[in-house]
């Protein structure tokens, strides 16, 4: 059973950050193309940041610039730093495969940015 457990989340001042966590399990991430995905009330969710099983990353135009994917292959976990959060930032956030269609979804993390 592949399983991803995000978590990090929180509640945070427009300006701050947060390092979200996401475990993995039941897949390798080293050798796996692993993306951060975030859905707000009433939107669709979307890809906000990947990185891919050779190392490559790729980030959404929204958060360019701002957030950072990274992964520790030993504790083959993928990570998400974000800065300078903005209040349009607020979403849950999950991690999954980022190659085709990811076949279920986590609890994610709730990240909310607001004064």
């Amino acid at each position: 059973q592949v399983q991803f457990v995000e978590s990090g989340g929180g509640f945070v001042q427009p300006g701050g950050s947060l390092r979200l966590s996401c475990a993995a399990s039941g897949i390798i991430v080293r050798i796996n193309s692993v993306g951060w995905y975030r859905q707000a009330p009433g939107e669709q969710r979307e890809l906000v940041a990947r990185i891919s099983g050779g190392g490559s990353v790729t980030y959404a135009d929204s958060v360019k610039g701002r957030f950072t994917i990274s992964r520790d292959n030993a504790k083959n976990t993928v990570y998400l730093e974000m800065n300078s959060l903005k209040p349009e930032d607020t979403a849950v956030y999950y991690c999954n495969v980022a190659v085709g269609t990811p076949p279920t979804w986590g609890q994610g993390t709730q990240v909310t940015v607001s004064s």
